[in-house]
């Protein structure tokens, strides 16, 4: 599955256009995380407790985007596009969405 953020692939043509390809997850802190994170807080720096919830969070949206865009028959998706938002305090939710084609 290629993915890509344009809006075309170089040296490929779009045979065939499936719509929007979507996927996404919801996560929440956890207290474990948040008393490092708090800690880590103090002194400056990275959270990276929270970089890898959040780059957890991102992949498993992309993953489900690309499944989504399969059942749709695509072999690839353009115009990819990833967002965030806030659920409730401590917990978010991680989009991606794209457009889901058939190139040859």
């Amino acid at each position: 599955m290629i993915l890509t953020t344009t809006e075309s692939i170089a040296n490929k043509t779009i045979k065939e256009v499936h719509g929007l390809a979507r996927g996404s997850t919801v996560r929440a802190r956890n207290v474990g995380r948040d008393v490092v994170a708090g800690l880590k807080n103090l002194v400056g720096g990275e959270i990276s407790e929270y970089t890898r919830l959040q780059a957890d969070a991102r992949e498993e949206a992309i993953q489900r985007m690309k499944d989504d865009a399969i059942k749709l028959g695509a072999n690839a998706i353009v115009s990819l596009r990833i967002t965030t938002a806030m659920i409730q305090g401590g917990a978010s939710e991680i989009l991606a969405y794209g457009t889901a084609v058939t190139i040859e």
